[in-house]
């Protein structure tokens, strides 16, 4: 029985005020493993979770750890054996999640937003998608085609269910999850997503993992929307989102093309992929050079980046409305760093309700999504037209 939450990731984390699940103890893991339908071996130690680890190049979660030292699920093939299984199978279990992003890469289409721009040929993508793979956290199976984030000492990761790109939450947590597998007593609280790459995909629609850069195409047309792309980054940086460094080299070459004129402009355009590490510093040279660098609003309310943010939004409604950014893409991250983050204003909350409205399974399945695309951009018009920021 899986979970539907009814929300997206960005409306997860911007709504998010409750604590991380508790820590789970041997006793608690006991009494979960008592609910399920399988045979239950001997734990496994400390030094065979580290020789497992160490096998198999990955790290179990705190809360996975405790479990499997409480006990040993086995008699079924769902569960994995790790101390007797065939070390092919389990090498296989958790190669899967990542293989199945590859395989919608190679015959869907699939393309992470946050990864480079994809190359033409298909090879060539999927080898760029398994170099962006190497860096994701991986995931690691509990039971059946149900996994957990591997990462070392953390608690309270949601469970996953993964068939290629169509992953679910199927539990707040380790235990909400067993509640949920083995006796349908699912959680009423809202799903949590904690690990950025794989939130993207929950829900089982095509959603914004709204913590990666800004899934926007350059758009300026002469040299004053070129500037004000370049303050829009850096406001997008003093609030703390991410950039890819390809982003900023973009946005320099466009710069650069319509005849805007610095020392360092050039510099920055010119970068090679291998140079990328350089973008950050002559990203900052061109903001300097441009008078840019002393403008930004500063942070003085009891909101963060208060100012900033509202221009933020009145830009990130400009890309949806020329078309630059993806409605659906563009109203998570202003879900997430607009609605959320300026204490969720109530002249943006019809917005986030057609924004909710999009990423609901209902409208994905039911193939209305293309309407609610336009009550997305509708209404960014909406605001737009307005005052600005726009009254409650």
């Amino acid at each position: 029985m899986a979970i539907s939450q009814g929300c997206r990731a960005g409306r997860y984390a911007a709504e998010m005020t409750a604590q991380s699940p508790p820590t789970l103890t041997l006793e608690a893991a006991r009494d979960l493993q008592k609910m399920l339908r399988a045979d239950i071996g001997r734990g496994l130690s400390e030094r065979e979770l580290n020789a497992i680890e160490a096998r198999f190049g990955f790290t179990f979660s705190a809360d996975h750890r405790v479990f499997l030292a409480a006990g040993l699920p086995h008699g079924s093939r769902s569960w994995p054996d790790w101390r007797h299984g065939d070390p092919e199978d389990l090498a296989s279990r958790l190669s899967q999640p990542a293989e199945g992003v590859l395989f919608d890469v190679e015959r869907n289409g699939f393309w992470h937003p946050a990864w480079s721009p994809r190359p033409a040929e298909t090879a060539d993508a999927l080898q760029l998608a398994r170099s962006e793979l190497a860096a994701v956290p991986q995931l690691v199976p509990l039971y059946s085609h149900r996994y957990l984030p591997g990462t070392a000492g953390e608690w309270g990761h949601p469970v996953l269910s993964v068939h290629q790109t169509d992953i679910i939450f199927y539990g707040n947590d380790l235990a909400d999850y067993i509640r949920n597998e083995f006796t349908g007593r699912a959680s009423s609280l809202p799903a949590r997503a904690t690990v950025g790459f794989w939130s993207y995909f929950v829900e089982a629609g095509p959603g914004t993992d709204v913590t990666a850069p800004t899934p926007y195409s350059p758009y300026a047309n002469n040299a004053q929307e070129a500037v004000e792309c370049l303050r829009m980054l850096a406001l997008e940086r003093l609030i703390g989102r991410q950039h890819y460094p390809h982003q900023l080299i973009e946005a320099g070459l466009t710069a650069l093309v319509l005849d805007v004129e610095t020392q360092s402009l050039s510099l920055l355009a010119g970068l090679s992929r291998t140079e990328h590490e350089s973008a950050d510093v002559l990203f900052d040279q061109v903001l300097t050079e441009l008078g840019l660098s002393d403008g930004f609003p500063a942070d003085d309310t009891g909101i963060p980046w208060e100012a900033a943010r509202w221009e933020l939004v009145r830009w990130w409604l400009q890309l949806i409305v020329n078309g630059s950014m993806a409605p659906g893409a563009g109203g998570d991250v202003i879900t997430y760093e607009g609605w959320g983050a300026l204490a969720r204003p109530q002249a943006l909350t019809p917005l986030v309700d057609n924004v909710d409205a999009y990423n609901d399974r209902a409208a994905i399945q039911s193939g209305t999504r293309e309407q609610l695309t336009g009550a997305i951009v509708t209404e960014a018009e909406r605001l737009l037209a307005g005052p600005w920021p726009p009254s409650a």
